[in-house]
Parts: C-alpha cells; structure tokens; sequence
C-alpha cells in the first residue's frame, strides 16, 4: 500500500494507473451523481482493468482518502479532498466556442443598456447553463470605484460636524457627523487636510486599512480627537457602502432537480437556508478580491455551505482601471460540471466588465 501524508498530497503520489482509475471515478461521480462501483468502472470502456485489481485501488484511494463510500456495500465518491486534488491538477478545461461567446454576449445585451437588468440577466443565465444556482454581486453605487478627490470638515455646533467628500468623477456628498468631545475648529482642518492627502486617487476601500493602520502607530500628524473623528468616518463611509451592494439570486429551482434521496433534499434545503444569510454569501464573493480569475470552493473550504456539500465557482469583474468592483459565479452540488462551468464563469465576468466599462463611456 501506498504512503502518504494528506496535508502534502499531491498528484506525484499517484501511479499513473492509481491516477487515471481515480480521474475516471470523479468524472463518472460529475457525470451522473451517483457512486461508482468496480464493476461498472471495469465496463465502462476506459479501463482494461479487472473489477478485483480495480477494487484494490479503490482500497488504496479510500486509505489516502481521495475517495469514501456512503455505504457499506456501495460504490464510491470522491471526498473534497479527492475533488480539489482532480481540480487542481486533473481536470480538462476546455474554452467556449465563438457561438458559445456570441450566444451570451447576446444575451446580456438584449438585457438593455441599464446595469440591474443585465446583472439579473447574468445570473439567471448563469443558473439555466450551469445547473445551479446563479449569484451576481452587484458594484456598490455609492461610491463604485471612484476615487477621492478631496475631503473637508465643517464645524457645525458643538456636537456636529459637517463631511464634504468630492469624488473624482465631481460627485459630492455630504454627510453629518458626531464630533468627539475635545475637538477643535482647528483640530477639524487638519483632519480634512490629513484624509485628502491620503485619500486623493485611491477609492475609500482601497486606502482604509493604510490610514487606520497609520492613525494605530501613532505617525498620524493629528489629534487623538481628529484621529477618533477619522476613524468614525472611514468605519461609517466603507459600512455603508457594503450595506448598499446588492445580491441577485436566480435559478433555485435548478438545485430541487434531480433529487434521488432524502438526503440530498435535506442538503439541498440547508443550501437555501445559507443562500438567506445575505451579508455572508456578500463576504463570500468578496473574497474575489484576492484572484486573478476564477475561484472555487469546495465543501467546508467555505464555512458557509459546510453542511450542504456545496460548491461555490466564482470570478471577478472589474471596472475601466482594473479594480475589482464586484462577482459572479454558481453555487450548486459538489458534481458541478467544473469543465463546463469554471470558462463559463470566466468568461461571464469578463463580459460583464467589458459592458459596464462601454456603457460608463456612453
């Protein structure tokens, strides 16, 4: 029997017949959902194995733990470990045809040159072609991904204080502040100055932690009251921007499919029930931030949808300067079609950036 560790797995501790019995498993798991005997491996066509010597390494993947059986004397299915381990080094992912480009480029089109329409376009797109679930995170509209221009403080009464923040595409806002106790007139203009100096080109999310982290080691030219006000500001403007983005979910129904036992119902409905936490399902999507393309999580890879056996494909979109601005992807069983699903992602995102970026310099 082979050895190994499974926190250093890797595909080099496969055969290449070990390897290749593994791939056929997984990909007839993706195929039809259900475990996959020797037998039907041996007859299947790709294999010139027989069952015994098939059943053996089966043994063997169990041991390493790639694979797991749901019974006794069923077949088997491939843990998340033995999913992440063909995703990341197994599997065959092919590109979209032009048709297939064209077709979905078509479709989000006729969704109108208003971005809410084509969002929900998206993601009901997404779930109908993916067998899933479809989820679009929307930009936030508050401040989007423009930059500060400048910052300034108001004195109001003793209480209050009055933010003008001057966005780089000429937006203003203005907002009302608490001012903390023992703040100065003069105390209000070295906190304006201080952000706008801070803050010029950079998106309030961008520069957030740099400032905060300034203000913590004490090099922050100001006040601890100009610095408390500072503080509040960015927590309160950043917040809000959060709080505005909006979450499209399309294509339930496609998950109530192809339902062969009362455990996948029940997994199915503890999916609906994590979809409804809405801020966590936000924070999930924006861990975006941190690829180049697409992402994918598997089982508990996300604490989210740990108990619904899910998984989670998903890919960013960005905006004219190439800062991220929001994702998109699929959410649906752990034999999501990945080939299929993973360009078609991509690809989604990349469109819908490209048509954000056209219709921002309409």
């Amino acid at each position: 029997m082979m050895s190994f560790t499974p926190e250093h797995f890797s595909l080099s501790d496969l055969d290449s017949r070990t390897r290749r019995i593994f791939k056929d498993i997984v990909e007839s798991y993706i195929k039809s959902g259900q475990p996959v005997g020797s037998r039907t491996l041996s007859l299947s066509g790709g294999q010139r194995l027989s069952p015994a010597t098939i059943r053996n390494t089966m043994s063997d993947l169990m041991h390493m733990g790639l694979l797991h059986s749901p019974h006794k004397s069923a077949g088997r299915l491939p843990s998340q470990l033995g999913l992440r381990l063909f995703i990341d080094g197994l599997l065959e992912i092919g590109d979209l045809t032009p048709n297939e480009q064209t077709g979905l480029e078509q479709q989000l089109t006729a969704a109108g040159q208003h971005p809410s329409k084509m969002f929900e376009q998206a993601s009901a797109m997404l779930a109908g072609l993916a067998g899933g679930a479809g989820l679009v995170l929307t930009p936030n509209e508050t401040s989007k991904s423009t930059a500060v221009k400048h910052v300034e403080f108001v004195n109001l009464d003793v209480d209050q204080a009055l933010v003008v923040i001057v966005y780089e595409d000429g937006r203003i806002e203005n907002r009302i502040m608490t001012r903390p106790a023992g703040l100065l007139p003069a105390s209000l203009e070295r906190a304006g100055n201080f952000l706008s100096a801070r803050l010029k080109g950079k998106r309030l999310i961008d520069a957030k932690s740099l400032i905060l982290e300034e203000i913590k080691s004490g090099q922050a030219q100001i006040d601890k009251a100009a610095a408390s006000l500072v503080a509040q500001g960015l927590a309160d403007w950043t917040s809000s921007e959060v709080s505005e983005r909006s979450l499209i979910v399309r294509g339930r129904a496609q998950l109530l499919e192809n339902i062969d036992a009362q455990a996948d119902l029940e997994r199915i409905q503890m999916l609906f029930e994590d979809m409804e936490r809405k801020q966590e399902l936000i924070d999930l999507l924006d861990l975006t931030e941190d690829a180049d393309g697409v992402k994918i999580f598997i089982g508990t890879e996300n604490p989210l949808f740990s108990l619904s056996d899910s998984s989670v494909v998903v890919a960013p979109y960005r905006d004219s300067d190439k800062n991220i601005i929001g994702a998109l992807g699929v959410i649906g069983p752990t034999r999501l079609n990945y080939a299929r699903i993973i360009p078609m992602v991509d690809y989604t995102a990349q469109l819908v950036g490209r048509l954000i970026r056209q219709s921002h310099t309409k």
